[in-house]
């Protein structure tokens, strides 16, 4: 790997910033810098569309606005978008051919909350197919390669956002999770990435995938970076339907994430040595099976026992429909997906055949040549379980099983007051290792799903790496929280990577 970026010389977001306002460094310096990181990591294959004037462009502006002492909380800092958001300039693609070449009219509101607090873009980022699988491997331009093992798969769907915060070629990146696609691509590329409460952060103008499922969550090097997005990002939005206009009580509007952030460290402060002391920690015995590998298992006990170093309690606890979240998942998200990808018929956007007898071919040809393997196998299930005299055996017990799943861990939430446990059975496997067993990866998923379909926070920090010959690849480990908790889960994360240094480290042959 090549130098990473300027922007890393100053440490964390908010290091960059006060740098940025003292005029040591520009932001058209940082984002040129940011741009030839990019085009030297060309072979991870984390950008799918860079447009240096776009991104000069509002370099220039953050510059004019710090000279005019009208910056915002991310002004000049160089980030990047998952390619499943919308933006006016840069291309959005979803990973697919269906979309390629698009470019959106207006931009998704993720992307114009970062715009509006002053982030630079440096592009589009790489990710499966409208964000469906678990390696980044669906991607219709290629798959991203992890900058730990070029190996090895990066994680999905994000894989291109976790990549390119790997390889320090951003600041920060955005992310969708739906079933795991913030916290497993983080997981395996050893960064922090949060997924929000659902509801909390707006899908306005994200190429939906599975509306009951799908939230936008940052990845970063540090969980103080990945707030710094996040609490921008989070917001009330009347454009989408599912967004939430109080969280307990709370306004849903930006500072609220950072506020509770902030009561979170104050209670910590004020345990003295112990800073955790009092903080639950559940621990569930289904995640810890005989899937979890060796060294997995390893680098996520060591982390707990850090925890508890720092004065937590370990609470044994029960989680005893994990595995059914697989099935669940897998009838509900393929069931959504078959409905919002309707409209990628040829008619009015998207890939339209060359060439076609009538209407009805030419929209056959159009998705069979547009969409790939992945999506085209999840429609076919999705339209098959909504089917007539399916929709009750399937559909209905999916959901049935979705609600059980979040009496769960609200069940277990009672016990405990964070649980914690891996985010993956294993570490980033090869890049095609599983491309005779198209369902291999949904295994990998088991860790992930339930927070998903029950709608809970949750992210991911890097906490050790794998062994033997996967000493280079990364592990993580997964901190879950009550509905609007992701203050909190920030704060705790943070405490952690106080007293350890596995978000810092870089991969091999690069500057930290």
């Amino acid at each position: 790997m090549t130098k990473p970026a300027l922007h890393t010389e100053f440490g964390d977001i908010a290091a960059l910033r006060e740098a940025l306002d003292r005029r040591q460094v520009s932001a058209v310096e940082l984002a040129r810098s940011a741009l030839d990181a990019a085009d030297a990591a060309a072979s991870l294959n984390a950008f799918l569309h860079i447009d240096a004037d776009l991104t000069l462009a509002q370099a220039r502006a953050a510059d004019e606005a710090i000279a005019q002492g009208a910056a915002g909380p991310l002004t000049g800092v160089p980030i990047a978008h998952k390619d499943a958001f919308v933006t006016q300039g840069w291309r959005t693609t979803a990973g697919s051919r269906m979309l390629a070449g698009y470019v959106s009219p207006f931009d998704a509101t993720v992307v114009e909350r970062l715009q509006q607090a002053g982030a630079v873009s440096i592009g589009k980022l790489n990710c499966d197919e409208f964000a469906m699988g678990s390696g980044n491997e669906n991607s219709a331009f290629g798959p991203v390669r992890n900058p730990w093992d070029p190996a090895a798969v990066p994680g999905g769907s994000s894989g291109g956002s976790a990549a390119a915060v790997a390889a320090r070629l951003v600041a920060a990146a955005t992310g969708t999770d739906t079933g795991g696609s913030v916290r497993q691509p983080a997981a395996l590329c050893g960064v922090t990435g949060i997924k929000p409460t659902y509801g909390t952060v707006s899908r306005f103008g994200i190429v939906a995938f599975g509306s009951s499922l799908d939230q936008a969550g940052p990845l970063a090097a540090s969980s103080r970076d990945a707030l710094a997005l996040l609490d921008v990002m989070a917001g009330f939005d009347p454009r989408d339907a599912t967004s939430v206009e109080r969280c307990s009580g709370v306004e849903n509007a930006p500072g609220r994430v950072r506020r509770d952030f902030d009561a979170a460290q104050q209670a910590f402060d004020a345990n003295g040595g112990k800073p955790l002391a009092g903080l639950r920690i559940g621990v569930p015995a289904e995640y810890f099976g005989d899937g979890l590998a060796d060294d997995v298992r390893a680098a996520v006990e060591a982390a707990l026992a850090q925890f508890e170093a720092l004065g937590a309690q370990r609470v044994a606890i029960s989680l005893p429909r994990t595995e059914l979240a697989i099935p669940a998942y897998y009838v509900i998200a393929p069931a959504e997906a078959s409905s919002n990808l309707a409209r990628y018929d040829g008619v009015r956007y998207g890939h339209r055949a060359a060439e076609y007898s009538d209407l009805t071919e030419m929209i056959s040809r159009s998705r069979a040549e547009g969409f790939g393997d992945e999506v085209r196998r999840r429609i076919l299930i999705g339209t098959y379980v909504l089917s007539h005299g399916y929709y009750d055996a399937y559909y209905l017990q999916a959901q049935r099983l979705r609600r059980l799943i979040a009496q769960d861990f609200q069940r277990a939430l009672q016990e405990c007051d964070v649980i914690m446990g891996p985010v993956a059975p294993g570490v980033a496997k090869d890049i095609g290792e599983n491309r005779d067993d198209p369902t291999a990866d949904w295994l990998a998923d088991v860790y992930t799903l339930g927070v998903s379909l029950a709608g809970l926070p949750a992210m991911s920090v890097p906490c050790g790496f794998g062994a033997g010959a996967h000493s280079r690849r990364p592990v993580g480990l997964q901190i879950i929280g009550n509905y609007f908790d992701e203050g909190r889960l920030l704060a705790v994360a943070d405490r952690y990577q106080q007293v350890t240094d596995w978000h810092q480290r870089v991969p091999g042959g690069m500057d930290n």
